[in-house]
């Protein structure tokens, strides 16, 4: 079957036999499609996830469009197959073929993968397999595509250093289009596949984990970890942008034909977030805050609502609510697109920066459910997480909230945080009730009809670069005894619970924190059988265990370890902006129960400001 042949094949007689077929036309509207003749680099731009997944998030959107526009480079988009479509591959011999051409990507000079979620990396390696590339980097031969990387689980690739050629650690935007250059003059030159990695090495912000020699103690833990030569960093540190409004935004966004999860405009109106959640990855590794104005905003407002048609925009930040205009960006939203009948939503909101006003703001076009995210039930346990909010905060937030007509709430917690008591557990059902009884004294002729409380609950997870990243996790056993305290403490009906099962996070746990060697765990669960793992009805834990168990390793190493603060971390040589120092002083105030002011109040001392000279901090 030629190639044209099969691309038939593949839109005539697989396309009509699978679930959800649009998921792999990739002629949307806004798709780029390019002539052949002049493209130098082919990009396979991967998302370890089904289309409806990829499709919403907002770095693949920026990325794919910011490629194209160079007009040597063709980006396409490729997406985890689900099951049904991959039989059909597997059975008829095709490969993994990219959306926009259907071509094969083990032809295309770059297989690109984002790394949002641990439990995608069994994916990672099935597209690989699928689209015929060898699964280990040292494998891999001249000619064959270089396997990139990035994301916020870059910041820890080591259990994926034997899959991935080089990683992108920090923002995009800049750095690829420096890979690309480098890439540009490395095909002129003829030289091998090696010198193009050693070239990159050099490039802020790219890790060749190949150029890193990796020992270990009698104890399994990590000694050392080492440039292999000279010319490679001993730290590699990210890439941070410094100003928003210049960098690249597109200004037009693929519509997809089928429903994806966030199928809305998103306005990414700031990156960073100063509160210091000790639990929080992406507060620490996404540091400085760094704002839009609000002009640009609006500009780019206009210009996605004119070329997608949407008619809804999303506001998307770490923290919404800490946006310093806020008030002000979406009154001028209404106000421009109420009569065009374009939405606005907010993402979780903080309940200590709650504003009656805004919400009347953003319900004046349509209404929607409200979700605020206390974290923990207990005020010392919010102390202990730095969470910075009160219950009098909670309480006055959804009194607000019902006396503007909402009746739909939804509440975040964790369990299994550290120092975590039962007490701390029946806090969560307590506040749920308190919220239930403020709905109850609110006139009836204010509040809104129907009400629901949804307490949605997930297990802590200790992340990389967090003051928590020394800390075990809670047990599967433990977890699940909180989980049925919980249960059985929540027995009002307008309150619904939704718990996520631990099996899942302990993985998780483990491929956070874990070194180059649960990487050959890795491997062997996908030969088993393992895939799409973050989806409860095809995570396989016995196969896992099984993976686990054939390899010699112990996981409980690496999620129930209480780790020692002078500990090697397999993550060292990666420099994210905060400093060990301020990590470990922040535990150590954790455990005290002690708060760490907002840093736009006052400097904290994170480092960040010396990530580079003259510093970055606004």
């Amino acid at each position: 079957m030629n190639n044209n042949n099969t691309k038939e094949f593949i839109y005539e007689e697989l396309l009509p036999t699978v679930e959800k077929p649009g998921r792999y036309i990739g002629t949307e509207y806004n798709s780029i499609h390019k002539a052949l003749d002049n493209i130098n680099i082919r990009y396979a731009f991967c998302f370890p996830d089904v289309y409806e997944v990829g499709m919403s998030h907002l770095g693949t959107k920026i990325l794919y469009h910011l490629l194209n526009d160079q007009k040597d480079i063709y980006c396409e988009r490729v997406f985890a197959p689900w099951q049904d479509m991959e039989e059909a591959m597997r059975k008829n011999n095709i490969k993994l073929f990219a959306l926009e051409s259907r071509d094969y990507i083990d032809s295309f000079d770059f297989i690109g993968f984002t790394l949002q979620y641990e439990m995608s990396y069994t994916n990672i390696l099935n597209m690989l397999d699928l689209a015929g590339v060898p699964l280990r980097s040292s494998q891999r031969k001249e000619g064959e595509p270089f396997v990139m990387a990035g994301g916020p689980c870059a910041y820890n690739g080591e259990p994926l250093a034997e899959f991935v050629d080089l990683f992108i650690l920090g923002e995009g935007e800049e750095v690829i289009l420096e890979v690309m250059d480098a890439y540009r003059q490395w095909k002129a030159s003829g030289k091998s596949r090696q010198e193009f990695l050693q070239a990159v090495s050099s490039i802020r912000g790219v890790y060749v984990p190949a150029l890193y020699s990796v020992e270990y103690n009698e104890d399994k833990t990590v000694k050392e970890i080492k440039p292999q030569n000279d010319n490679v960093p001993k730290k590699v540190k990210k890439r941070v942008v410094k100003n928003l409004n210049n960098s690249y935004f597109p200004d037009k966004i693929i519509v997809p034909f089928i429903d994806i999860v966030h199928d809305r405009i998103m306005l990414e109106i700031f990156r960073g977030c100063t509160r210091g959640c000790r639990f929080c990855q992406a507060g620490m590794i996404y540091r400085p805050i760094r704002e839009r104005t609000m002009e640009e905003l609006v500009e780019i407002a206009d210009r996605l609502l004119e070329s997608s048609g949407y008619e809804e925009i999303s506001l998307s930040s770490l923290s919404t609510s800490d946006f310093s205009k806020l008030n002000e960006l979406v009154e001028k939203l209404v106000s421009k697109y109420q009569s065009k009948r374009v939405g606005l939503s907010l993402p979780s909101l903080r309940i200590d920066s709650f504003s009656m006003k805004l919400v009347q703001e953003v319900q004046k076009i349509r209404k929607s459910g409200l979700t605020f995210a206390p974290e923990a039930g207990s005020q010392r346990l919010r102390d202990v997480i730095n969470k910075g909010v009160t219950e009098e905060d909670l309480v006055k937030s959804v009194e607000a909230a019902f006396v503007t007509g909402y009746s739909n709430i939804k509440l975040y917690f964790m369990i299994g945080l550290p120092t975590e008591t039962i007490e701390d557990v029946q806090g969560i059902a307590d506040l749920g009730y308190k919220v239930v009884d403020t709905y109850y004294g609110v006139p009836k002729e204010k509040r809104g009809k129907g009400l629901n409380v949804t307490v949605s609950v997930s297990s802590f997870v200790p992340k990389p670069f967090t003051p928590f990243q020394w800390e075990p996790q809670d047990t599967i056993e433990t977890l699940k005894e909180k989980q049925k305290y919980l249960r059985n403490a929540i027995k009002k009906k307008q309150i619904s619970y939704n718990w996520h099962e631990p099996y899942v996070s302990y993985l998780e746990a483990v491929f956070a924190r874990g070194d180059r060697r649960v990487g050959e765990a890795l491997l062997r669960a996908w030969q088993l059988g393992c895939k799409f793992d973050g989806w409860d009805q095809h995570f396989k834990y016995d196969l896992w265990m099984q993976a686990f168990s054939e390899c010699g390793i112990d996981p409980e190493f690496y999620a129930y370890r209480r780790r020692e603060t002078e500990e090697v971390l397999p993550w060292d040589h990666i420099d994210v902006g905060i400093t060990k120092k301020y990590l470990r002083s922040e535990y150590k105030k954790a455990l005290k129960g002690e708060l760490t002011r907002d840093c736009r109040t006052v400097c904290t001392g994170c480092g960040i400001n010396l990530l580079e000279e003259g510093g970055v901090c606004k």
